[in-house]
């Protein structure tokens, strides 16, 4: 039985917070995005090397990674473990000019999909910032 003398609580307690992964729509809004960026991907002579001919599991890679990251399923993390996305890509040459253009096929997606504002910052912010931290060679 609760305290009748207790003070009630406020909303910012009470409050869930909602993810981004629910505010623009769940997993399909991610999907969506994953295929937009790879139909960029697949015309660009600079990035489209870096992939395997086949992108299916690149494309269900990157969709379960952004949808545990945005606070959807952990699937991502319970199938290939933690996400390393340093280790992930150091294989693969990535200069200035490759996160420029990682991002702006990326960027060119989310533009597509076309979140409402806040969402449309956070995720373009991140990606912006994804891009860049995965440089591993000097351009």
């Amino acid at each position: 039985m609760s305290d009748p003398h207790a003070p009630a609580p406020d909303e910012a307690t009470t409050a869930r917070q909602v993810t981004v992964h629910e505010h623009v729509g769940g997993d399909a809004f991610f999907v969506e995005l994953v295929d937009r960026f790879y139909a960029g991907v697949a015309g660009d002579a600079r990035l489209r090397p870096m992939y395997p001919d086949d992108l299916t599991d690149s494309r269900a890679h990157l969709a379960g990674f952004l949808i545990q990251y945005w606070g959807g399923s952990q699937a991502y993390s319970e199938e290939r473990g933690h996400p390393r996305l340093r280790m992930r890509h150091f294989p693969f040459a990535i200069g200035n000019a490759e996160a420029v253009a990682w991002s702006g096929h990326m960027a060119a997606a989310v533009h597509a999909m076309a979140p409402e504002a806040t969402a449309r910052a956070l995720l373009l912010e991140y990606f912006e910032r994804a891009a860049h931290a995965m440089i591993n060679v000097a351009s």
